[in-house]
């Protein structure tokens, strides 16, 4: 007896893709996805190309296999997607340590972050 098959987690006219454990605090990272937010996707990549961000070279790769997933997974116009949705969350903090004055300890925090970025179809108007 076969397994059901799992429902779509995103609409039929959608894609999704997410990136995890990018070295950056997710307040950096919000900053370059409210670059794409809404933004038809020629447009979004191009903007993530020229951007001076250094995580932008990682939220675009996250946008490229949004895109190839819309169209290989489900058959959706690449021309016609949109950005509809991109969204940070928090991951993993790695706690480090400098010694400072008078036998304290400096507290360093690197934090990690994930972005989430959904694409979605829509008709052109004429």
């Amino acid at each position: 007896m076969a397994q059901e098959k799992n429902p779509r987690r995103v609409a039929e006219n959608e894609a999704m893709a997410k990136t995890r454990m990018l070295r950056t605090s997710p307040q950096k990272l919000n900053l370059v996805a409210g670059l794409i937010r809404g933004k038809k996707v020629e447009k979004a990549l191009q903007d993530l190309t020229f951007s001076k961000k250094r995580i932008a070279a990682d939220v675009k790769k996250c946008l490229q296999s949004a895109i190839a997933n819309a169209e290989n997974n489900h058959n959706l116009d690449v021309d016609e997607l949109i950005v509809a949705e991109a969204y940070v969350g928090k991951n993993l903090v790695m706690k480090r340590g400098r010694p400072r004055a008078r036998g304290r300890f400096g507290r360093i925090v690197k934090p990690f972050s994930e972005i989430t970025i959904k694409v979605r179809q829509v008709e052109e108007q004429a």
